[in-house]
């Protein structure tokens, strides 16, 4: 499988800002997986969205889309799993 290239939003980095240290590395660890398998077991396509997928890391999830045909992967939303489905 070809690898994909990864995007972060500045909203993205913004949320990440935000969170305790801990979580910022263990999100990074599983940004950083998605480049070999952009849809990794634990993923779930969002409901009502043709490309959108959430990891979920303890509390907190990762939104993000895929584009196939570029091979590109576009994170654009980081938080608590109460608040980041409001802001997408």
């Amino acid at each position: 499988m070809a690898s994909y290239k990864v995007e972060v939003k500045k909203s993205a980095l913004k949320d990440l800002e935000k969170l305790d240290k801990h979580y910022i590395s263990k999100i990074f660890q599983k940004i950083e997986s998605l480049p070999e398998n952009p849809r990794p077991v634990q993923s779930l396509k969002l409901k009502g969205s043709r490309d959108s997928y959430r990891l979920r890391v303890g509390d907190f999830r990762i939104i993000y889309q895929i584009d196939d045909p570029t091979k590109t992967v576009t994170v654009f939303g980081i938080g608590h799993r109460k608040e980041v489905y409001r802001k997408v």
